[in-house]
């Protein structure tokens, strides 16, 4: 009977059924932790019995396929295969799998609550209160602010929507999406130097550099309009971090909402824990239980396709 390795805690947190579709084909589900990400150390030592991968953020690379001689396909159990060898899979003939559009919303949704967190300055306001204080802090409002959005997929286009109903301005870069369609969701394309110099709010949705150069570097940084929030919600590596927090502290930046990180979790003295006017979560945007049952199903139901010799549904490219 094959095996099933989940490596990830979040794997069917709100949901029986994924389990059940992989114990109803036979796929032999196994979870060595239920509270964390299985370490590097641990999956090569559990490797070896995979016939399947079901992994999170756990970065799956040469020496992993090579532990599992036994594998026969890696699904992620989100959407962005960033940190699956995409290139090591293909020549080892191990089809990679993943979840498209399974948590959109949720991530959508989280990306203007952050936006809104960081404009008003919830969060601040929250941890003065608690501690006995009752600051008044001002913050502008959305209506009439540009939204800039870099990456103009499922995510940015449902975004661009909550952003139009509360009366912003839309900018968007996307070099894979054609013009026409991005006015058609109420945006004005733009190259991305030109949005981040014209944008009150911007806000990240596309997959990191490969080579690991950050979209936004320092130069990119200090080229945004005086006082303009920051909002990534989608990977880490694409801020140069230490820079962001010199802008914060110089005041050049207003404020940055950041549920991604180039390190998870965020190190002990990382610069933008001290940095001003910042509001910074757990990744945690495609946390919610519908996105969750979604996400399980999809690809716990293409695992199962690919075992029985059967071609997947979400292919990842």
């Amino acid at each position: 009977m094959p095996t099933t390795l989940i490596t990830t805690p979040t794997f069917a947190r709100h949901s029986a059924r994924p389990w059940q579709i992989l114990e109803e084909a036979g796929a032999g589900p196994l979870r060595p932790r239920e509270d964390a990400a299985l370490p590097t150390a641990e999956l090569l030592s559990y490797a070896a019995q995979a016939d399947a991968l079901i992994v999170g953020m756990d970065p799956i690379t040469a020496e992993v396929m090579d532990a599992a001689p036994r594998l026969r396909v890696i699904a992620k159990h989100g959407v962005g295969v960033d940190t699956i060898d995409m290139a090591a899979a293909h020549a080892r003939a191990i089809p990679v799998v993943c979840a498209p559009g399974s948590n959109s919303r949720a991530v959508a949704e989280y990306t203007f609550g952050l936006l809104l967190s960081a404009t008003r300055s919830l969060t601040a306001s929250h941890t003065a209160v608690a501690a006995g204080g009752w600051p008044k802090l001002f913050g502008p409002e959305l209506h009439g602010r540009t939204l800039g959005i870099v990456g103009f997929g499922r995510i940015g286009r449902l975004l661009a929507g909550y952003a139009r109903a509360f009366g912003m301005d839309l900018l968007a870069h996307d070099p894979y999406v054609p013009e026409a369609d991005i006015r058609a969701h109420g945006a004005e394309p733009a190259a991305l130097d030109a949005l981040l110099a014209r944008a009150d709010a911007v806000s990240l949705h596309t997959p990191p550099d490969p080579s690991g150069t950050p979209l936004l570097d320092r130069s990119r940084l200090a080229a945004m309009k005086p006082g303009a929030i920051l909002v990534n919600a989608a990977r880490g590596g694409l801020i140069d971090e230490d820079a962001l927090a010199d802008l914060l502290g110089s005041g050049h930046l207003g404020a940055a909402a950041l549920d991604a990180f180039s390190t998870e979790p965020l190190p002990a003295g990382h610069p933008l824990r001290e940095a001003p006017r910042t509001v910074l979560t757990s990744h945690m945007a495609a946390c919610t239980p519908e996105a969750n049952q979604a996400m399980g199903a999809m690809v716990a139901e293409d695992v199962v396709r690919v075992l029985a010799g059967e071609e997947p549904h979400h292919p990842a490219r």
